[in-house]
């Protein structure tokens, strides 16, 4: 019976690429874990808030200034399972729904303030870190 066995070397770089391999994909998680859904700017998203007036009606962690009690509170918004107790929480319905939530559900609350698209984008980046 003949039996090869792989030679030293072979192993040797099969383990450095398997171990490189590993650590690149490593990077790659922790690098979508630490960049928050959205894909805008988180600080000028906060800043967005603010300029709009968000916290007039709503409670938002972190924020100085007036703390609105008309709507519901944005803590834990990332957390949370519907927009508007109407729409799946994503990224994507959030956005649409800050430049024109009464598209979602006519007739409720909250007005359309004329938000960009950008800043739509960096508003719901910054709300998809309040976990």
């Amino acid at each position: 019976m003949l039996t090869t066995a792989a030679p030293p070397r072979f192993l040797a770089a099969l383990a450095t690429t398997l171990l490189a391999l590993s650590l690149a994909a490593c990077g790659r998680h922790e690098q979508a874990k630490t960049q928050p859904p959205g894909g805008g700017d988180r600080a000028r998203g906060q800043l967005l808030i603010q300029q709009y007036g968000c916290q007039t009606c709503h409670s938002i962690p972190g924020m100085r200034g007036p703390k609105g009690v008309v709507a519901p509170p944005l803590d834990k918004m990332a957390l949370r399972t519907f927009i508007g107790g109407k729409v799946p929480n994503t990224p994507e319905n959030m956005i649409q729904w800050l430049q024109n939530p009464q598209t979602f559900d006519p007739g409720n609350g909250m007005p359309n303030l004329g938000v960009t698209a950008t800043d739509a984008r960096d508003i719901t980046t910054f709300l998809f870190t309040l976990k």
